[in-house]
């Protein structure tokens, strides 16, 4: 049961985390190589950091809408008393996972597109169905993510929940906190 409320609280952040440390290594070997007349360019090395950039975009979809951080405006729901608000919030989920699953319909188009031509990506000569799935995995997660948040904003709907202003300072102080803590002070 850990492993299942990890991966559901990790998973994209694991992707995501491997893809920029790749882009970072790949980026400084090309670099290093560069820079050494003995050594052959790696011609490769600007396609792959563009693939793996492709990636974590895609990732960074369900990555936003699970950890609610999708960008929004929230000052005139806050003026809206909560029953409103959270109802609203609900909507917004579902709509959100309405248009991520009508994304991932098309996208299955276009990787079947894909596999049909035969293309090969030009330096890497990966083919390049397996780039345009990542479009569609981050859809298809964005769609479960969105029906996810909706379910949970369904059952914790009788609880109140904090204005933007509020949940604004609440972070501003958990990350004054943490960095007294970095800092050795006491808190």
């Amino acid at each position: 049961m850990k492993a299942v409320k990890w991966l559901d609280e990790h998973f994209e952040e694991c992707f995501m985390v491997v893809l920029l440390v790749l882009i970072a290594v790949v980026s400084l070997m090309q670099v290093i190589v560069r820079n050494i007349e003995t050594l052959p360019a790696l011609k490769w090395a600007e396609e792959f950091c563009r693939f793996c950039w492709i990636g974590s975009v895609f990732l960074s979809l369900p990555y936003t809408i699970r950890n609610v951080s999708m960008l929004r405006v929230c000052v005139l729901l806050d003026l809206l008393p909560q029953k409103v608000h959270k109802i609203i919030n609900i909507l917004v989920y579902f709509v959100t996972a309405a248009c991520m699953a009508l994304l991932a319909w098309h996208s299955v188009g276009v990787v079947a597109y894909m596999m049909k031509s035969g293309e090969m990506s030009p330096a890497m000569r990966w083919p390049m169905w397996a780039v345009y799935s990542t479009m569609l995995a981050g859809f298809v997660l964005g769609t479960l993510r969105g029906i996810q948040q909706g379910i949970l904003h369904i059952r914790r709907f009788g609880e109140r929940e904090l204005t933007t202003l509020e949940q604004t300072m609440q972070d501003a102080a958990t990350e004054a906190a943490a960095g007294k803590r970095a800092e050795g002070g006491v808190v």
